[in-house]
């Protein structure tokens, strides 16, 4: 589904990733671990097309993806990858169903199949009660729910998950993390997760662990 092979990546004289080979299978969820500045996040941008690696390949769904355009790799995250931060990047002004809905507006689907589909992920996730209210009106705990559901909305080919719960009690990130898994297994999607918590990674099929750049 998803593939890295040899990248190395570096920020002026410090180098983020060095020669880093990884592949994620499609259904399967794979936990990237390791302290901070360890390279977890850029080895999870480069997967996603965010950053261009100064050496390697990323190949996803048979297609490389880290060179083609700037354009091609944003629609290939806008069709087939779901993206989850910390803080989840929802949009102020409008309620939680309507940013869960956004990106499948946004690719053509009807407005009544989006409401739809926001809707059955909300209540999959327990934030249907709040639906209807706007991000500054529900728990941070909510708000990532919301963002997880806008992530797996249009039904991607891999989730990449940032430090997805790291916003959260340990109740509402063990929720968090084991709906987004379970949602895109059910879809068959690979899964790659950055977190620095073993208790989470835990609910991984598999785990890596990154030390100053290299898989350890």
């Amino acid at each position: 589904m998803i593939e890295a092979k040899a990248l190395s990546v570096s920020f002026g004289s410090t180098m983020a990733l060095r020669d880093v080979s990884l592949s994620v299978e499609a259904g399967e969820s794979v936990a990237v671990m390791g302290r901070s500045g360890s390279g977890k996040s850029t080895l999870l941008h480069c997967l996603a097309g965010l950053v261009r690696p100064d050496q390697g390949e990323v190949w996803f769904d048979d297609r490389r993806l880290d060179s083609a355009s700037e354009k091609t790799r944003s629609d290939e995250r806008l069709r087939h990858m779901g993206l989850v931060f910390q803080f989840g990047y929802l949009v102020p002004e409008l309620t939680l169903a309507e940013n869960v809905a956004l990106p499948l507006l946004v690719t053509g689907t009807s407005r009544r199949a989006a409401q739809q589909r926001a809707m059955e992920l909300l209540e999959r996730l327990e934030a249907s009660d709040v639906a209807d209210r706007r991000p500054s009106e529900v728990s941070g705990g909510q708000m990532q729910r919301a963002a997880v559901a806008r992530a797996l909305a249009h039904r991607p080919r891999v989730v990449f998950a940032d430090e997805p719960t790291g916003a959260l009690d340990s109740a509402n990130g063990q929720l968090v993390l084991e709906a987004m898994i379970a949602a895109a297994r059910d879809d068959q999607a690979a899964v790659v997760v950055v977190t620095h918590e073993a208790r989470l990674a835990s609910y991984c099929d598999r785990e890596i662990v990154l030390v100053d750049g290299v898989i350890e």
